[in-house]
């Protein structure tokens, strides 16, 4: 015999509000799971691109080390390093356009910094939805929670009687509510943040990996550091 205060009975007998917050939750924890998943699967793929930034100045030519990170082009390693190329190539072969009269160590700059924010938005999309429902689920859920307990004096009041049988269904949709809403909340903030630490990890590598790139394409070694392109690495994070 079900329980009359079951997840089953409190849901039948709870009212269009109650039962819409609840929804409201479920998708919230669909959609937060959801980035999570899909974020996660993203930043182990590109563990392999990531190894291979070492063998990639190993390798005997450039189109080789392009394979070193591997074979999908839209990787952010492999897509810098073709932007940095695809660059260079186009200075060369564009002297009378405008960015023609700009020095070759500028231009590189400036569209490596631009496949960086390019790659960072990339990384990051998804992640203002784990902020909205790791701020919001937790208000929400206290929401269900004062109308639960809306209910529940209703109930004493309509009866005369502070009982437990006219409480104990009010009082747990009001406990169901909270608890939920925490159960919501914190994957989503716990996800933001690994999340979050996980890309700024990619974006350091990216970064180190274009001031190499930078030196190579200007002086054909690769460098650690390079003193013209300092301000690729105050750039901003979202």
């Amino acid at each position: 015999m079900d329980s009359p205060y079951g997840i089953a009975s409190i849901w039948e007998q709870g009212d269009a509000l109650i039962k819409g917050v609840a929804i409201m939750l479920l998708l919230m924890s669909i959609a937060s799971w959801w980035v999570i998943v899909v974020r996660a699967w993203g930043l182990w793929r590109l563990r392999r691109p990531a190894q291979g930034l070492n063998d990639f100045w190993h390798a005997q030519s450039f189109a080789e080390g392009l394979r070193t990170l591997g074979e999908d082009r839209s990787t952010p390693f492999r897509h810098l390093a073709e932007e940095g190329q695809a660059a260079l190539d186009h200075h060369s072969n564009h002297k009378d356009d405008l960015h023609g009269h700009l020095p070759l160590a500028d231009w590189l700059t400036a569209c490596l910094r631009g496949s960086i924010d390019e790659s960072a938005e990339r990384l990051q999309r998804g992640l203002a939805i784990l902020a909205s429902v790791g701020s919001t689920a937790p208000f929400v859920g206290l929401f269900g929670t004062v109308w639960g307990i809306y209910h529940a004096l209703v109930g004493i009041g309509v009866s005369g009687q502070a009982s437990i049988d006219k409480v104990a269904g009010p009082v747990g949709e009001a406990l169901i509510m909270t608890a939920f809403g925490l159960a919501v909340a914190i994957p989503a903030v716990l996800g933001y943040n690994a999340l979050t630490r996980a890309n700024k990890g990619v974006l350091n590598k990216l970064n180190r990996f274009a001031h190499q790139l930078h030196a190579y394409f200007i002086t054909g070694s690769p460098m650690q550091n390079k003193g013209s392109i300092t301000k690729l690495s105050a750039r901003k994070e979202g």
